[in-house]
């Protein structure tokens, strides 16, 4: 069965015979099945009232440990965002109640963010509902078809990490 991709690379290869355009085959389908599963990941959490960005930021403070307080400069590299930005997120998940922001004490410049109770909560009541819709979403694929795809990505990811 040809999906839209099939499509774009006919139409290449038909106006150029002389590209090679196997890398579109790999790529687009990527960027296409990394949007489809934004989407069915953001469906979820909006039905329960969460972006998820939200999320990602309570996950990441609850896999830290108990109690745990992370630096900007942790969440900031554990979410892959600018500073700015994430001040930005945090600020919003203070408003409603879902971190905690103070200064470290032993070093004033530090902010350190934790877990509220409300956070821990909703990260703790959310994370099988979250497993088991990423899992409806590549449920087309065995699983072993996915530990063969998720070999591939990690080795893929690691070669556009390092740049190589």
């Amino acid at each position: 069965m040809d999906d839209a991709v099939d499509t774009v690379i006919e139409r290449w290869r038909a106006l150029r015979p002389d590209l090679d355009t196997a890398p579109i085959g790999v790529v687009l389908r990527i960027f296409r099945a990394s949007r489809l599963l934004e989407l069915g990941i953001k469906d979820y959490f909006e039905a329960n009232d969460l972006e998820p960005w939200e999320y990602d930021m309570l996950t990441t403070l609850l896999r830290a440990g108990d109690g745990a307080a992370l630096r900007m400069s942790d969440l900031a590299g554990a979410a892959m965002i600018s500073a700015g930005a994430l001040t930005n997120r945090i600020d919003r998940l203070v408003a409603k109640g879902l971190v905690t922001r103070a200064t470290d004490p032993e070093n004033r410049r530090m902010v350190r963010t934790a877990l509220t109770e409300e956070g821990r909560r909703i990260a703790h009541s959310l994370i099988e509902g979250h497993l088991a819709n990423e899992l409806d979403l590549v449920r087309a694929l065995s699983p072993d078809e996915r530990a063969q795809l998720e070999g591939l990505l990690r080795k893929l990811l690691l070669s556009l990490e390092s740049g190589g």
